[in-house]
This record gives C-alpha cells, structure tokens and sequence, in this order.
C-alpha cells in the first residue's frame, strides 16, 4: 500500500472504516510529516494531542461496532482565523499573539462533532489580507512547488490560504479549512495544485471566525480534489443562530450527489475574463477546459458580465471599508498585544498597540477604508461601491438564463517568486482579478487543478455556479478533474 499521508479524505476516511488501518495509525503518519516540513513554515501551532485524541475516539467506537461519524479520525488543518478552544489563534498577526480563545468557532466545531481530529493552526496572510502569505507576522510560508528551470526562487502558496494550500499539497494533511473574502480559497489552490471551494455566502456560519470582511467572509474547504471537498464541506456546512448571515436550510449530500456527466447542462463562457495581456498557458487551459466539459456533455454558450471591470475596485473600497470597522476592536484593552509606553494615556495606548501589532498591508486597507467611509467621501466612494456591487449580481443573474455554471481561469498566472509583487500593491490586486466578482455576488465558486505551465507550475480552471447551487459547481469541477487527469506533485525539496 502507498504511504498512508498519500491517501486523501474519502480513502482515509474508508480506510479506517473498512479496518485497513486504524485512525492511531493515520494520525502518527501525518503528526511525522507535519515535524519534518516545518522549512514551509506552514503550521504557526501543531495540536498532535487533539489529532491523537479523535484518533484514539475513532478507533474506540469502532472496536465497539459503533457507527463511525462521517469524518472519525480523519486530520486536519484548520486555518489561525478560527478560534479553536485552548489553542493560540493569531489570525496570523502580533496583535493577537498569545490570545487563547475561550471558545470554539462553529465550523471547527462541526468538524469535531463529524469526528475529525486538528494537527495544527495554519499560518496566513494577516487578518486574511494578502494574495501571497507574505503579510503574516510569522514569516512566510512557502510552496512546496518549484520551477523546472533549475532555479531555486522561493514561490508564494497564495493567499490568504497559503498555510492551508501548502499544507495539503505537501502531504502534511489530506485537508485543511481555508477562507475566502475576494479569492483567498481559490487561488492558493490554483498555484498550489489542489481543489478548493468557496460555498454560496452563509453556507457556512462565521461565528468565531475572525472577521475582515463580514458581507464576504466566507469558509470553505481545501483538499486533494473535488470528492474531498464535497465530503469537508458537508461536515462544515449548516445553519447558526449565532451568526445572523447564516442561511437556514439544510446541509445538502453533496458527495452523493456527485456527477461527472455534464448531459442538459450549459457552460457560460463569460467574454470580459478575457483579460489584456492574458498569458497564452492560461488561455490554452481554458480552452481545454471548454473542450473537457463539451466532452462531458455540457452546451458551450458565450455570456456576457458588463460590470466586471469594476469589480476590483468595488471590491477594494467595500472590504478595506468593512476591515476598518471590524479591527478597531484591537485596541489593548481587552486581549491580545498591550503597547503602554510610560506615562502614555488611553489614546496614546491605542495607538501604539495598532502602530506595532498591525502589519503594513493591514494599516493600509485600514487607511482606505476610514477614508471611504469619511464624511466626505462616503457618498463618492462606498455608497457608489455598493451600486456597482448590485450591477454585478444583476450581471450574474442574467448570465445564468443562459447557463447553468461558468468556466473561467482561477488566476491570471501560476504562482510568483515571494518578493516579486510585495513592492507593488495595485499588482498583488490584480490576482484577484478573476476570482473577486462571484465573491461580491456572494455565488460559490471552485478552482481544481487543470495543468502545468511551462515551469511546471500549476494552473487552474474555476467554475461559479448560481446561488445554492454547489452541487452543480461541484459536479463541473468533477467533470474538469477527471478529463484533465491532474496527478503532478510537488518534489519533496523541504
């Protein structure tokens, strides 16, 4: 048999099921793994005692011819913007260092009472701001992936997910949680070659989750491919009380719902993400990716989305607007980092704990949103963001009495050397491009690995669906995924 940490979700979960071995045994393999990967700088804090708890639960129960939760003794990754019980959350910036929550978020919570076990915190982009996990105060984390060129530049894993996408395609876990405000899902997983998926806004509750953007903050699953996805996110999903955005409906089966045939369905290809300057690799996969679904069965029919082109600069005047309110919490008071110079006053407190526990990236959206939201200037920028934020999902409602899902890139290239865009913000932007515009309609959307680059890097194809409609998403990127026959890994280099 290969080695146990090859094995994703589905085969672990089955394995331990079927008694091909036991949840101690899984969980031994990972905690292994996770020690000597710690070069990728992936995990902030490693929990193989609640690994090994679940473990030691998942093998109990079935020593007793119980019936196994879904994910019983299954490992994972959680992302530092859940808070965990008794485990540091951080959200990945010093002004949350050595904050301990006192209580679990509900999607970690879902995934304990489904019998899942955590190796870890995952290290991100500080408060979920960032493309490339070069925001964190605690360093970088790195891709597992290089380039073929004999070159030995670092790469960026994406971001915000970053620690969560290197993760899993380093075999350090068959799963992990991610977040995804404007592409913090879909994108490390496109330059890291795995699946991830955003859901439908509210599918999963955000209580407990650390906010940056709250209307479109939303958790969702990454992992080693579409089935995966469906199983994680199943697990997550569900209505809350506690969280006032949280839709109040029923966790659909989505892994039993999985087709790959695409027969009656029509794919729109929206004509606006034909982006100038377009690399030709990304070009010739959405090609490809087109032919995959027309081979499916699915109709190919062109759309068009109008407002697209301002769906960057809504998106970066409505979050920054929405993290400026939501961070003004940290002030000292209350948790994380106190800066109290002596004889300072509370003023004088708040603002030298923001000037040294917030990072550069984290001030500037700040700055952007208290000034779009400026008496002067709410009107000028925030309420005309808002208008273009309706025209965009008015855009999307259109095009979908044409189609049933859209097919477009994830990314507008494969992943970038760490430092080559960090000097150039209106750049590191322009990697939301493809991904922001579903995130502002609150649609879900999934990015799956479709290929390589001529480095060797991987590409990604997503597909957006209709409100509610992640079965269909999932059933497109099923129908990606077995035509594109995706089976690259990264070298073991750390």
């Amino acid at each position: 048999m290969s080695d146990i940490t090859d094995l994703g979700v589905a085969a672990l979960r089955d394995g331990i099921r079927l008694g091909w071995f036991s949840a101690r045994e899984v969980v031994d393999a990972f905690i292994v793994k996770v020690s000597r990967a710690r070069t990728l700088n992936a995990f902030l804090v490693e929990t193989p005692d609640h690994a090994i708890a679940a473990a030691k639960a998942a093998d109990a129960a079935r020593a007793a011819g119980e019936v196994l939760a879904p994910l019983a003794g299954v490992p994972l990754g959680i992302k530092d913007l859940f808070c965990t019980k008794g485990v540091a959350t951080t959200a990945g910036s010093l002004i949350l260092e050595g904050f301990t929550p006192p209580y679990e978020s509900t999607v970690t919570r879902n995934l304990w009472d489904a019998g899942a076990g955590m190796l870890g915190k995952l290290n991100m982009d500080q408060f979920a701001m960032g493309s490339s996990n070069e925001t964190s105060a605690f360093g970088n984390v790195l891709s597992p992936w290089r380039r073929s060129d004999g070159g030995n530049a670092t790469l960026a894993p994406g971001g915000s997910s970053g620690g969560s996408a290197t993760a899993v395609s380093a075999r350090l876990c068959p799963g992990a949680t991610g977040t995804d405000t404007g592409g913090s899902i879909r994108q490390p997983a496109a330059f890291t070659g795995i699946a991830g998926i955003k859901p439908t806004y509210g599918r999963c509750s955000r209580w407990g989750t650390i906010a940056f953007a709250s209307s479109l903050d939303q958790a969702g699953p990454m992992a080693r491919d579409v089935r995966d996805c469906a199983i994680l996110l199943e697990a997550m999903s569900g209505f809350d009380p506690k969280d006032a955005t949280s839709l109040q409906l029923d966790v659909s089966r989505w892994e039993d719902g999985l087709s790959a045939s695409m027969r009656g369905k029509r794919v729109g290809i929206p004509r606006e993400y034909r982006v100038d300057d377009m690399p030709e690799e990304i070009d010739a996969l959405w090609r490809a990716g087109i032919d995959w679904l027309r081979d499916a069965g699915a109709e190919i029919v062109e759309v068009s989305l109008p407002h697209t082109k301002y769906a960057l600069p809504a998106y970066y005047i409505i979050a920054p607007a929405e993290a400026s309110s939501n961070l003004a919490r940290y002030d000292g008071v209350r948790y994380g980092l106190r800066d109290l110079p002596e004889g300072a006053g509370l003023q004088d407190m708040y603002a030298a704990t923001r000037a040294d526990g917030f990072g550069a990236e984290v001030k500037r959206r700040i700055m952007i949103g208290t000034y779009v939201l400026s008496a002067g200037f709410y009107d000028a920028y925030y309420t005309q963001a808002q208008k273009v934020r309706a025209l965009i999902a008015r855009d999307f409602e259109q095009a979908f009495e044409r189609c049933d899902v859209l097919l477009t890139p994830t990314a507008p290239s494969a992943a970038f050397a760490l430092g080559e865009k960090s000097a150039d913000p209106i750049a590191m932007y322009l990697n939301d491009v493809f991904t922001v515009p579903s995130s502002l309609a609150g649609l879900p959307a999934m990015s799956v690995p479709g290929g390589l680059d001529k480095q060797g890097l991987p590409l990604g194809l997503q597909i957006i669906g209709r409100a509610l409609d992640e079965q269909g998403v999932l059933n497109a990127g099923l129908a990606l995924e077995e035509r594109a026959g995706f089976t690259a890994r990264p070298d073991a280099w750390w």
